[in-house]
Formats: C-alpha cells, structure tokens, sequence
C-alpha cells in the first residue's frame, strides 16, 4: 500500500446525511482496505422533519441491498406518487407534480406537444394530468408497483416514499454497522489542521479520545464544523431568490384515506406542507419572517393540521443557499453542511443522495487532488443551483399578489437561467435538458402549465400527425390510465398485502444482504 493512500474516513455528524453516508460508502469502498468512522453525540439533536423523497431514493436503497417492504415497514412509509400544490398559481387551483410522463410520444414527439396544440385550438378540453398515470392514481389513493419494462401508458410512472427520517437513519446506521462501520458516540472540541496544508489531520473528543483521518465527511448541519468553522468555505447566500428563512413542524394523528402524496398549500406569507406517513402526519409551516411573525406562523399551522398535535412545534431558522465549495483540502460537506434550499419539492435527501454518489465516483485513492475537488465542486453547484431554480419558479408562476410576499415575487429579477428557461417555454413549449440537475422536463410541465404559463406555440412537427390520429390515440390512452386505476388497489391495502405496514408480519428481511457488495 503506497503510504499516501487513503485509509481512514471520518465522518462528522449522523442524522440521515451521516448514516447514508456510512451505508454508501461502506458498500461501495469495501475490499479497499478503508476503515470508516462516524463520530456523533446523543446529546446534539438533528433536524429531522424531511419525510419526503424524490423518486431516487429507491435506486440508493437498491444498491445497498435492502428490501422495500421491510424498509417501508421499518420506516412506517407510504408511498409518494407525487406532490399537490394548492393555491400556488391562483388561489383555489391545485394540480399534482407527478414522477413520470404525461401521455407516451406520437410519432416521435412528445404527447404533451400534440396536447398543447389541440387544447390551445379549443380541439380538446381534457387536462393533461388525465393521461399521467400517476396523478390518476394519486387522485384515487391508489398504488401498484408499476413494470419499467412496459410500453404501456399504464405502466408509466414513478414513485417515492414518505417515512420517519430519524427511523431511516436508525435504519442505515445498523446496515453501516454491520458493515463495519464504527460509531464513536462524543462531541468534537477540536478540530487539528496540518501545519502546511490546512487539512484537517484529527478530531479531539469531550472524552479526551484523539480521532485521526485521512479523509472527512461533515455531516454536521447547518453548523458545518470542519467545512465553515474551521475552513470557512464561505455561503452563496440565495436569499433574495427564495427568501422563506424559517419554518415550523409538527405531527398529528394520521386521517383516512391514507393519501399516496405530500401536499403543499401556498399561503399569504408562505406554505404549508402535510405528509402522511402510516402512523401520523407531518405538517409544517415555511415562511418569510419579514411577514409573519414566529406565533403567528405557529397558530396558522396549528389551526389547519388533521388530527390532535403528537408533539410540540418545532421551531427551525435558515438562510436559503450553499456553499461555495462543498469539497475543500481533504474535507467535503454533504448535507446541511452543504446548503440549504427549502423542502418545497422533497429535494433535501436527493441533494444528499447526490453528494454520495458524486464524492464515490470521485473518490481519491491517495491524497486529494484538486482536479477532483474542482469537478466535484462544479457539479454540486449545478445541482444546487437547478435545484434553485425549479422551487423559483412554483413562486413567480403565478397570478398571485394577495399579499406582499406574492407581490415581491411578482416583481423579482430571476437568474439568467431561469429566465431562459422559461422564455423558451413561453414561445414554443420547449424545455432545454440537463446533464446534471434532479427534475427532468415532465416535472417542469407540470409546474409550468398547473400554474397557468401556457405556451403561444407548439412544436410543429405535431402537424405531420391528423388530428383524427392524435384524438384516436390520446382517448386510448387515457381509457387504458382510467382501466388500470379502477382496478389497483387502494393505498392502504397495497401496504398491507406487500408486507411493508408496520403491523404487518416481515415477509423478508430488511437487508438483501449485509455481507455482499449489493447492486
């Protein structure tokens, strides 16, 4: 082994960044001969009120090796086919943000473009959430596992989890343990940098125990222990962009029907998410403090939860943004240590999840090189920044200025490439593609339209299609979504028969595998 090869990781933090990130990391490093530790305190409490996924969680939980039904039920989740955004676009209009596409392509163009011609005509007034499978499903608080080898319209969908993330954690941190990761319980009191370098070289403990590494992970929260407070990698403060900067959560009793969606309810100085999990809800309040005080906020969202409270309110500050390198010397941040953007789309585990993936692929066998870092560095702030981007727009998508904070939104300066992007729907429909970024161009449809920026244009190649072969068509399609629901079973009962409700016997267990490389 050449002596500058990394052999120690030392992560900083648990919560579900840190323990995602031993899970990972002890899968996919094993047989380098790198041990793996993660340093936490009891005593330090973690956020904790992220309960809503995207769609990629499900790939992360397969390349570990864990089996759904038991992870649901160890996680007390339910399925998320989408979000319902209510009152964003005008008040008193909703429509759902689906994981999948609207309508399959006619010859060779997207459906949502031989729609868009048809309904601006007058031709058609069918909306074209009744040819996503998803949103059919999710109006019906119905679920089944989809085939992703299907050609079928029917088959078309992705989904999600609602779950406990501090059970998630727990979850990961036994499959990390018995992985070989150790955990060192203790609060961090000093952090040592080389005398040359500035990288970080040990960690002293409240207990007097000395922690050495070679590479570290903060995972530490908002604080950023080891990526600001010790190698002050500065913030790109976002705050003129998404100015909500604190917010308010609380569970309550779960209500019937078990909905297979998380919901978020624009309001005078903010918005209000519900997601219901099997065993209770989660509701929180985001908001813009310049508008709504702290108790006022609090009483809003007390006044419109479900069921009886579970908990007391908790109260939680922020300042939207990131940092402006995420890797920097030997030490990357993932997580709240990395940035944060409000839960609005579900995007705070996805942006963990992609910090993962990324500092794997790049992981350094030997001492850091900057190259690394570097590509590192500028595909993170892609990913945060697009990420930006698409919650902007759920807010100057709108008819909206009931309000000052609609009316400041109405009035905003947007960044270059959301500006762009939007003007290029606006003349033709047309959505411009990522290499990196979460949300693919169904998502920004769904946003754009269920907000009412309808385009002027459409793109011409529909005209090569009669109007009696898209109306033959799309009715087919839309028939064979209305059949599939009508015969898929609820919610509930798809949780119970696929042994992934809590009180339901475990059918296999959680992991696939323990010992094995995974996926």
């Amino acid at each position: 082994m050449n002596r500058n090869d990394i052999k120690r990781v030392v992560i900083v933090g648990g919560g579900t960044a840190g323990w995602m990130t031993a899970a990972a990391l002890a899968n996919k490093l094993q047989g380098l001969a790198i041990d793996i530790e993660l340093i936490e305190s009891d005593s330090i409490g973690t956020v904790g009120v992220g309960e809503a996924t995207l769609p990629h969680i499900r790939f992360f939980n397969s390349a570990l090796g864990i089996d759904e039904a038991a992870f649901m039920r160890e996680t007390v989740a339910t399925i998320k086919l989408g979000i319902e955004f209510c009152d964003w676009g005008n008040v008193g209009e909703s429509y759902i943000h689906p994981f999948g596409d609207f309508g399959l392509p006619i010859n060779n163009v997207d459906f949502y473009q031989h729609w868009l011609k048809h309904f601006q005509s007058g031709a058609i007034t069918t909306p074209l959430h009744e040819y996503a499978a998803g949103v059919m499903s999710a109006k019906h608080n119905k679920f089944r596992i989809p085939e992703p080898s299907s050609s079928n319209i029917e088959q078309h969908y992705g989904y999600a989890y609602q779950f406990d993330s501090s059970l998630y954690a727990k979850f990961l941190r036994r499959y990390a343990q018995a992985k070989g990761v150790i955990r060192t319980e203790g609060k961090i009191v000093e952090v040592k940098q080389h005398n040359d370098t500035g990288e970080v070289v040990s960690l002293a403990l409240d207990n007097q125990a000395i922690i050495e590494g070679d590479f570290f992970v903060d995972c530490s929260g908002f604080r950023g222990l080891l990526i600001e407070q010790t190698l002050h990698a500065g913030y790109d403060d976002w705050s003129e962009w998404l100015p909500c900067n604190r917010a308010v959560a609380i569970p309550c009793e779960s209500t019937n029907p078990l909905m297979p969606y998380t919901r978020a309810t624009a309001k005078a100085a903010g918005w209000q998410w519900r997601i219901p999990l099997q065993h209770r809800t989660g509701n929180g309040f985001v908001y813009w403090s310049e508008h709504i005080s702290d108790d006022e906020a609090c009483s809003q969202l007390l006044s419109a939860l479900d069921g009886k409270p579970l908990a007391e309110p908790n109260q939680l500050y922020f300042k939207a943004g990131r940092r402006n390198v995420c890797w920097e010397k030997n030490v990357v941040a993932i997580g709240l240590s990395s940035g944060f953007l409000e839960p609005l789309e579900s995007t705070s585990i996805h942006l963990i999840q992609e910090g993962i993936t990324t500092l794997i692929e790049l992981f350094p066998q030997q001492r850091v090189q900057q190259q690394d870092a570097d590509e590192y560095n500028r595909r993170m702030a892609l990913n945060f920044e697009r990420v930006r981007d698409f919650l902007l727009l759920h807010y100057v998508a709108t008819k909206r200025d009931d309000s000052d904070m609609w009316r400041y939104f109405r009035n905003l300066t947007l960044p270059d490439s959301l500006q762009t992007k939007i003007e290029l729907w606006l003349s033709r429909g047309y959505i411009q593609r990522y290499e990196f970024g979460v949300f693919l161009p169904p998502s920004w449809i769904a946003v754009l339209l269920g907000q009412n920026l309808m385009p002027t244009g459409f793109d011409p190649r529909v005209n090569n299609t009669s109007d009696a072969e898209f109306i033959q068509t799309s009715e087919r399609m839309r028939k064979a979504i209305l059949n599939s629901v009508n015969n898929t079973p609820l919610h509930r009962e798809f949780l119970t028969g696929y042994g992934a409700a809590s009180n339901s016997k475990p059918l296999k267990s959680a992991m696939a595998s323990t010992t094995s490389g995974g996926n």
